[in-house]
């Protein structure tokens, strides 16, 4: 039995169901019901009533967006420093566990970008999931490290002594994470996609982070999207860097509230300790960090220790992301039907006063995230219906509404721009032109995508589908990697 298997079965809501207060399966229903009722609306009314769904679906957009923007207030001045080691005790001892499947063409800079940070990871673990492509060679030849048997991990390599094999039949990023926590006993642990890269002083401010604040217990750093040098791709890439600014706000604005849950398992850090207790990663789940932060959430409240979760600033990473239609609705198919795997187990801690502000906040926000790709797809199929019809009227209503709501967006994202450079100091690729442009067109193009490939995932969520394997990568390939950027 492994070490993760007690704490695992004991807080797992999918192994041991707890009871759904009225409350939560009250917040569960309430989007859906209130779709119903809105689209009737629709069905029965030409004016701008009629587009009821779409009304409520940027009413809530702009509920979030003032949220967020009150959260966000003190980064009008520099939060990226973390308070210094004090040098009275020995720094915490790190290892980085890299899972990877068929990653062969990526392997060798990520190994090599981990080790050049400043303060490296006292030992690397190269998870490989039942690889069958070329990277037995290439640890073979870079690395000096022969095959172990099945299921064991190598000596150390004799170029990098840091750097170990843990060969496994592949069984998913889940199961080739668990199978090396046991492995390790540093303090803390640090999980690393194959296909992402560490910009200079990540790693640095990860090991402040935790060790200026004990309660600490995960963390994840800030992730800038690569997607290639083509056309298509760069497209993906610039819609995406805007995207993924907001998202990594988001999660400092929930930080404030003590409730952030999303963090991103591509680059993120575990007090071992904590990650023991919370039972390690669920291999059945589709996304596996968002479902092992709700059991870390579960495990502080129930046994009343303050953890805390938090997005650090200062520890940015660069990560392949998608580049195709196809490939990003994938990928946003898996995210989303894991979203909402993850709330179902999770339904009894919705609305639930026992978890705090996590519960009462977070969590309701979450219910009502559920159904909102479906009114955003349902508001714009309704406004192409009403100008089919010729109701033009009611369409420039509409367009006035929207008008407003891209004022509203365009305000916020320039000033979000300006803090997430003094929090992280990246702001290449992000010029106040391009970011004009992207809040126009994205509500008519990237959004739609983004909402199509939502309600994908509520099909794989139906259908019980969507695992981890391989990934279409392009950015690492055809070395479209970011200059790094010196931290002052």
């Amino acid at each position: 039995m492994s070490i993760l298997d007690p704490g695992f079965h004991a807080l797992s809501p999918r192994l041991s169901p707890r009871r759904v207060p009225w409350i939560g399966t009250a917040l569960g229903w309430a989007g859906p019901v209130l779709f119903v009722v809105l689209f009737w609306q629709s069905l029965i009314r030409s004016s701008l009533f009629g587009w009821s769904v779409g009304i409520a679906y940027i009413g809530y957009d702009t509920f979030l967006l003032a949220f967020t923007a009150i959260q966000l207030w003190p980064l009008r001045k520099s939060m990226r420093s973390v308070p210094p080691h004090d040098g009275t005790l020995p720094p915490a001892s790190l290892a980085a566990i890299v899972a990877a499947h068929n990653e062969d063409t990526s392997l060798r800079i990520t190994i090599d970008t981990l080790m050049a940070q400043d303060g490296p990871p006292d030992l690397i673990v190269l998870a490989d999931d039942g690889s069958s492509d070329d990277s037995a060679d290439v640890l073979r030849r870079f690395y000096g490290l022969e095959a172990p048997a099945l299921g064991q991990m190598s000596p150390p390599s004799p170029v990098l002594p840091a750097l170990r094999w843990l060969r496994l039949p592949h069984g998913g990023k889940a199961r080739a994470l668990n199978a090396a926590i046991p492995q390790i006993n540093t303090d803390l642990v640090l999980t690393i996609d194959a296909d992402t890269l560490l910009e200079p002083g990540a790693l640095k401010a990860m090991r402040d982070a935790f060790a200026a604040e004990p309660q600490l217990v995960a963390a994840t750093g800030v992730l800038i999207p690569m997607c290639g040098k083509r056309p298509i791709e760069r497209v993906f890439q610039w819609f995406q860097r805007y995207e993924y600014v907001r998202n990594f706000l988001s999660r400092f604005a929930w930080m404030q509230q003590n409730g952030l849950l999303l963090i991103s398992g591509a680059f993120a850090g575990f007090r071992r300790s904590a990650l023991v207790c919370a039972g390690g990663f669920d291999p059945e789940s589709m996304v596996e960090d968002y479902e092992l932060i709700h059991r870390m959430h579960r495990f502080a409240h129930e046994n009343g220790h303050d953890w805390r979760v938090r997005v650090i600033g200062g520890a940015v990473a660069s990560t392949d992301a998608p580049a195709s239609p196809m490939a990003f609705m994938r990928q946003r198919r898996r995210w989303f039907g894991g979203f909402l795997q993850t709330q179902h187990w999770n339904r009894d801690m919705v609305g639930n006063a026992q978890f705090g502000r996590l519960g009462t906040r977070m969590l309701v926000v979450k219910a009502l995230d559920t159904v909102q790709p479906i009114y955003g797809l349902i508001a714009f199929a309704i406004l192409i219906t009403l100008c089919i019809r010729g109701t033009f009227p009611v369409v420039g209503a509409i367009v006035l509404v929207m008008l407003v709501k891209v004022v509203i967006d365009l305000t916020f994202h320039l000033w979000s721009i300006t803090l997430y450079r003094r929090w992280t100091g990246q702001g290449d690729g992000l010029g106040l032109g391009p970011a004009l442009f992207a809040s126009i067109v994205e509500p008519f193009t990237f959004q739609l995508l983004r909402h199509a490939g939502a309600c994908w995932g509520w099909i794989a969520f139906l259908n019980g589908g969507g695992g981890w394997g391989k990934q279409d990568r392009t950015a690492i390939a055809q070395g479209a990697v970011r200059e790094p950027v010196a931290q002052p």
